[in-house]
């Protein structure tokens, strides 16, 4: 056993609006440089919908993650590293920017310049990557609130797989009845295909937390990572000729706070802790043979914090020993192993995703209130999450491979939850029962309450601070993958002459600049 910590978000599907102000601030943050336009590393998308960008999780087309060789082995969706090598200048699994969008802007000077006229003046749209004038065909979230109707929501991956496994039958009906926001970031994945993708070492996990970065100084462009994430969480800067992705705002989390999305979501559905895992059986859980089986192996690559012999391990491999506290107090933690709420985004994908989800049982509740019966009931709830069987099936194709099961259990748990607690604030006997069928205590159902709608912002995010005594070593991490300055090195800023980040699109052909390669010293 290899202790190792890993930070963790959870997010409770229940509770999204749809607001995007978690996506909103982010780019405000991170990506509103020239080059970036497009880059949103944070965004929420509605289900069912083709996602961002899109159909992002086609991977018979984009060749995303990992697969299994005949002799189960772990391999790349994309390829041997012959093959890769063969595409490394001729990608043809590298989504175009029509895939995600062009985005652009209005041509507010025409409103204000415009002479004197009959006609009022319009502003027209204007590329933000050509400045010429364009026809607004996509955004980030074009699906958003069912856009389009089943015309292009019949576009969707996971529709599409319902569709060929279960017959016409499944058609656009249930739409009337369920929809959910699915806020999206980097999985910070214990099993990273992109780190695996990067030809010139540029990805990386940080040992301390798990969190995954680019180094800008050693990125050259190749975007192998880019086609290799399953999730498209990766991004190619076309200013800078970097790749770009989500930070897990580690500034922010080094001095613990949490990230820019969690501190600025107006449901308060995120949550941040740390999770002790074993490195030992990360291989070993992604090589499981059936894909239903991947969400139960990532939760035995998981460890207790209070098993006194993980924590003298822990000690023993250098965790901290307020990473240690940490975990024992992580709300992550509850809502994965404890209560068993939340579920991984697309296990198939054999990434070991960090970023977990609570389903949505909002739709559940709120279909059959419609119908004149009590939507809290708990007999009443048990009964219509097994009649409901398409948006079960859906959210199983989402977060469990395609096993109902894990996210019926998870379900039933919320819906004995929110029966038990109406009960208690209306003054009433509880029924006890509905504990004892989802296999937990009263009192576990109400730690669930508090930590779902009552939890104190201090209670949601419980990230550690031991990191911040390091900070002369931290600060040097932060300038390798600076991507908030014009002159940082994310910006091409260095001299290719002296051995600094060289720009691709402005380099001579004819020579070969010294910081071209990685390791290689100016002469």
């Amino acid at each position: 056993m290899r202790v190792m910590a890993q930070l963790a978000m959870v997010m409770n599907l229940d509770k999204c609006i749809g607001c995007h102000t978690c996506s909103v601030t982010c780019k405000q943050t991170w990506t509103n440089r020239e080059g970036t336009e497009y880059v949103w590393f944070n965004n929420v998308e509605t289900r069912p919908g083709q996602g961002y960008p899109r159909r992002y999780e086609d991977q018979e087309r984009w060749r995303g993650g990992w697969e299994l060789t005949r002799r189960g082995r772990l391999r790349l969706r994309g390829g041997s590293r012959l093959r890769r090598l063969g595409r490394l200048f001729a990608n043809p699994d590298l989504p175009e920017l029509t895939d995600y969008y062009e985005p652009w802007t209005y041509d507010y000077r025409t409103l204000t310049t415009a002479p004197l006229g009959d006609d009022s003046p319009v502003a027209r749209p204007i590329s933000a990557i050509t400045g010429a004038p364009t026809s607004v065909r996509s955004g980030p979230n074009w699906d958003d609130s069912l856009g389009g109707g089943p015309e292009n929501l019949a576009a969707d991956p996971v529709v599409a797989r319902l569709r060929d496994e279960l017959g016409t039958a499944v058609r656009f009906e249930f739409e009337q009845a369920f929809m959910f926001y699915l806020p999206r970031i980097c999985e910070h994945c214990l099993n990273p295909s992109c780190v695996a993708s990067c030809p010139s070492g540029a990805m990386y996990k940080r040992v301390e937390d798990g969190i995954v970065l680019v180094d800008q100084d050693r990125c050259r462009g190749w975007r192998m990572c880019v086609s290799g994430c399953p999730y498209k969480k990766v991004y190619f800067n076309h200013r800078t000729g970097k790749a770009e992705k989500c930070t897990f705002c580690y500034p922010r989390m080094e001095v613990g706070q949490p990230t820019v999305c969690a501190e600025t979501c107006v449901g308060r559905l995120r949550y941040i802790g740390v999770m002790l895992y074993d490195v030992d059986r990360v291989t070993r859980a992604a090589s499981t043979p059936d894909e239903k089986d991947l969400y139960p192996a990532q939760l035995d690559v998981f460890l207790d914090p209070d098993d006194p012999e993980v924590a003298a391990a822990a000690e023993r491999d250098g965790v901290p020993h307020e990473w240690v506290e940490a975990a024992r107090r992580s709300p992550v933690r509850d809502l994965i192993c404890t209560y068993r709420l939340a579920l991984p985004l697309h296990p198939e994908y054999r990434t070991m995703p960090m970023v977990w989800y609570v389903p949505p049982l909002s739709p559940v509740v709120d279909a059959l209130a419609r119908t004149g019966f009590d939507g809290e009931d708990t007999g009443n709830l048990f009964g219509a999450i097994e009649s409901l069987r398409i948006p079960v099936e859906y959210l199983a194709e989402l977060f469990t491979a395609g096993d109902p099961e894990p996210v019926r259990a998870s379900l039933r748990r919320l819906a004995a939850m929110r029966s038990f607690m109406r009960s208690v604030n209306l003054g009433e006997v509880p029924d006890g029962a509905a504990a004892s069928q989802v296999g937990l205590t009263e009192d576990q159902l109400r730690a669930m309450y508090r930590l779902l709608a009552l939890a104190r912002y201090e209670e949601r995010y419980v990230i550690p601070t031991a990191g911040v005594g390091q900070a002369h070593d931290l600060e040097a991490v932060a300038t390798r993958c600076s991507l908030d300055t014009d002159g940082g090195p994310g910006m091409g800023g260095g001299d290719s002459a002296r051995g600094g980040p060289v720009e691709l699109f402005v380099w001579n052909p004819h020579s070969r600049p010294d910081g071209l390669f990685p390791g290689s010293r100016p002469r």
